[in-house]
């Protein structure tokens, strides 16, 4: 590392790190040396990314496909009212390029997939998850295994957050659990709503962000004790924390190659290798675009229309339909009509995929329709006024 040099004003920007005595030079030297892919700039991602920046990581990766949304602003303090409508990984980058000159910040406008996972990683010492869903997670997990990297992973939702470092390969050169020691298999869908689903306070981002920053830097420094084989769980509405021990899985499958991940987590169609009974039986309701959905409407066809969402979600946007909370509709199935198409919508279509199957199961309906992406695909591709909430 004595190859890695300061200027002046390097020295003074990080000088509050140069003078702690079990970092000083040397951690700030691993630290500009280092290489890291931030996957996901949302939630997790702003702060963290805000804060790698600051403490002189020398190469971030920014990876992400989406765009800057004004319902993002609640948490992602990375971006401002300026960047709305902007690539998050272009906005992410500008913002942290101000914060310290001093760093290359690389960016993959993409979305992340088995076929380009492997490509992206091997370019970086270490990677961080900050996704929001559990395909991602996985394939994140099996790269970085197939590879050697290190996962720093993290994880919110509503009032409580979790960090674990996985795949950490310690002084022995031996590698600790990763993401499938803790979780096999993935649960099933709709049983885990995201945070676009289920919510989540705006600072816990920040408190779970800045975890998932700090153990980043402490496995490039060596400075500390990661949180490998462990998972650090905070519950910020009654301000408690616990630490639980993780082990390896004698009985996991080695991880050989990446896979459809889509379709292992259950909310995407099987490849065409895959099993087509499976496909078949996953898509026993029927769907409806967006798109289709505008044909109907603009053609007259008759349907009802009913959207699953709470009452808050619906006051603050809707498409017109009829209000029929999810908990609720068991007990308003004489609102449903049977002699007609009836079209169920929620936020992104997992509610009112889980909705269907219920009245298809319980009371034999026939007639239903899920509307593939919900409000957020139609307030998208069909109708810019109504508010993606």
């Amino acid at each position: 590392m004595s190859e890695i040099t300061f200027s002046k004003s390097e020295l003074e920007r990080y000088s509050r790190h140069l003078i702690i005595p079990e970092f000083n030079i040397e951690g700030q030297r691993k630290l500009k040396a280092a290489k890291v892919l931030v996957v996901g700039t949302g939630g997790l991602g702003a702060p963290m990314l805000m804060y790698l920046a600051a403490a002189g990581v020398g190469t971030i990766g920014l990876v992400d496909f989406d765009v800057v949304d004004e319902s993002n602003l609640q948490r992602q303090v990375l971006f401002s009212v300026n960047d709305i409508g902007k690539a998050k990984v272009e906005a992410a980058k500008e913002r942290l390029e101000g914060l310290n000159p001093h760093i290359k910040i690389q960016i993959h406008n993409l979305r992340l997939t088995s076929e380009n996972a492997l490509e992206i990683f091997k370019n970086y010492d270490l990677v961080a998850d900050g996704t929001d869903n559990f395909p991602t997670r996985y394939l994140v997990n099996d790269a970085c295994v197939l590879l050697g990297k290190t996962n720093v992973y993290a994880s919110i939702f509503r009032f409580d957050g979790q960090v674990s470092v996985f795949n950490y390969k310690d002084k022995n050169g031996i590698f600790g659990p990763n993401y499938r020691d803790l979780f096999p298999a993935p649960p099933p869908p709709g049983l885990v709503p995201s945070c676009a689903e289920g919510g989540v306070i705006g600072v816990l981002p920040g408190i779970i962000g800045s975890l998932q920053a700090n153990e980043v830097i402490k496995v490039i420094s060596g400075v500390g004790e990661p949180l490998a084989g462990r998972l650090f769980l905070f519950d910020a509405l009654n301000f408690e924390t616990r630490i639980l021990k993780i082990s390896k899985d004698p009985n996991q499958v080695p991880v050989s190659k990446l896979i459809d991940y889509e379709f292992f987590c259950g909310v995407g169609e099987p490849d065409s290798d895959q099993d087509e009974n499976a496909k078949s039986e996953k898509n026993s309701f029927k769907e409806i675009s967006v798109k289709e959905l505008n044909e109907w409407q603009i053609s007259g066809e008759k349907f009802q229309l009913i959207d699953v969402r709470e009452e808050f979600e619906y006051e603050i946007s809707n498409m017109g339909g009829e209000l029929i909370p999810l908990d609720e509709i068991e007990n308003n199935i004489e609102k449903i009509a049977k002699d007609v198409k009836v079209v169920v919508h929620c936020r992104s279509g997992q509610r009112s995929e889980e909705a269907i199957k219920v009245l298809e199961k319980k009371f034999d309906f026939r007639n239903l329709y899920n509307l593939r992406g919900g409000l957020l695909a139609y307030a998208t591709e069909i109708d810019q006024s109504i508010a993606k909430y």
